[in-house]
């Protein structure tokens, strides 16, 4: 019999220990710390996961940066432009993607209808371990997908799936979920951090020796982040995210890591009878404003990965009834927008101590961006005064705790943006001014938050 060892791993960071304890040295976390064992004889699977990828990307022997060849690598398209904008133009062969994403979000909808346009062009695989293939089934006939050339397997076995893709060789496949994949040989249930980190080694191995492309679906946590080892997010190559609220019928991808192009791009796909249907203009979808204006609505431009972004922002500023005011911010760092209220008070003049204030931005995007700054202050002054701001004004700008009005990245390509979308007035930074005047488009350049008051 083997010997075995027992060791402990976060789930977190990753990190190995040779005993349990209730916070983890590398991270800080608690309660992180799951058990596994450990079995001192090793098998192929396990040999596959430690080996590294030196093998994976080829033993070519030591070269010089500049004799590398700059070939451009070839990219497969998956059918849906928001898709391929988010990988950065298509799909890389060899690489692994994790697609992660709440119950529900789209993830297997997602997947089901690029694997089915994919297999008119290549052998395709779709491996499902959550689902039989009757469900399979029903989903694509309810969403009225071709199915003549797609092949199914039922599996969740890494050994035995490996043999068969050995054997049939499929350019690219889908694994519906890592969470449920093991490997043989190692002790401890399906969805544990031992388990999911040998599955995901053993097939990116696999995927990059072959020139598989391979696409993972992993669950996520109740607080939104990818479950698993962290270390499972670095063996990948794209990490993305499909987010989107059980009640809205819009669904944004998020790429969060990509070896092979832009992180942070969005692309936005509306879920409809036959599907998710990618929206071309996201722009459109969140300007759906009413007729009458408003007090304590505005619109800003934000830059999503390649491009600008409309999103309407609004705020409600009410009296407070309790001893401390409420700050609720949706879309938005709720800390950040305390620190911005401070800003103006002390260099706008505007008192907001005693009062409640309430972001929202429309459509449930997230802004990660500090553009979005002088539209929330402009946003919040506007229903606290009770004064509508115009329907035809865009703002943005990032604000200093001295009071100044920083430029955002690609200011002028926002700008043209606005204008494109009949929108005829704008406050921006003043370094953000275009060299050039836009037809139809006032601007206002602002260096100073007290300037950007006085200008509305």
């Amino acid at each position: 019999m083997a010997k075995k060892k027992t060791a402990y791993v976060c789930s977190d960071c990753g990190s190995e220990h040779a005993k349990w304890q209730g916070q983890c040295n590398d991270c800080g976390a608690w309660n992180t710390l799951q058990e596994f064992v450990v079995s001192s004889s090793k098998t192929p699977s396990r040999d596959a996961s430690y080996a590294g990828y030196a093998g994976a990307a080829g033993d070519q022997g030591i070269q010089r940066l500049a004799d590398v060849d700059l070939a451009e690598v070839p990219r497969v398209g998956s059918g849906m432009q928001e898709f391929d904008r988010v990988l950065g133009g298509g799909l890389v062969p060899g690489s692994a993607i994790l697609i992660g994403g709440h119950p529900g979000a789209g993830k297997s909808t997602l997947l089901l209808q690029t694997m089915c346009t994919l297999a008119a062009q290549m052998p395709a695989l779709y491996v499902t371990g959550e689902e039989s293939l009757q469900q399979v089934a029903m989903r694509a006939k309810r969403l009225g997908l071709p199915t003549d050339q797609l092949n199914m397997l039922s599996e969740t076995s890494v050994d035995r799936l490996i043999q068969t893709l050995q054997k049939h060789k499929p350019k690219v496949v889908v694994i519906d979920s890592i969470q449920v994949m093991h490997v043989d040989g190692i002790e401890s249930a399906p969805g544990s951090v031992s388990q999911v980190r040998e599955s995901a080694a053993a097939l990116t191995r696999f995927a990059k020796q072959t020139g598989t492309i391979l696409l993972l679906v992993g669950h996520v946590t109740k607080d939104g982040t990818l479950a698993g080892p962290k270390v499972l997010e670095h063996m990948i190559d794209c990490s993305i995210m499909l987010e989107g609220d059980g009640d809205s019928r819009f669904r944004t991808l998020r790429g969060i890591k990509n070896r092979f192009g832009a992180i942070n791009e969005l692309g936005v796909f509306a879920m409809i009878d036959t599907g998710l249907k990618e929206v071309k203009n996201p722009s459109s979808i969140f300007l759906s404003r009413s007729e009458e204006p408003a007090a304590g609505s505005v619109v800003m431009v934000i830059w999503e990965g390649t491009r600008p972004l409309l999103v309407e922002i609004q705020a409600l500023v009410d009296d407070s009834h309790f001893g401390h005011p409420k700050r609720v911010a949706v879309g938005l760092d709720q800390n950040r927008m305390n620190l911005l209220l401070a800003a103006l008070h002390r260099h706008g003049g505007i008192h907001l101590g005693d009062q409640d204030v309430y972001i929202n931005v429309v459509g449930g995007v997230k802004v990660n961006e500090t553009s979005a700054d002088l539209a929330l202050l402009l946003a919040a002054l506007s229903s606290f005064r009770d004064q509508p701001l115009p329907k035809e004004l865009i703002v943005f700008g990032e604000v200093g705790l001295s009071g100044e009005i920083r430029p955002v990245p690609s200011g002028q390509e926002r700008i043209k943006e606005a204008a494109k979308h009949g929108f005829t007035r704008a406050i921006v930074p003043k370094a953000n001014m275009p060299r050039q005047e836009i037809p139809g488009m006032k601007i206002i350049g602002v260096d100073k938050l007290q300037q950007a008051l006085e200008s509305i």
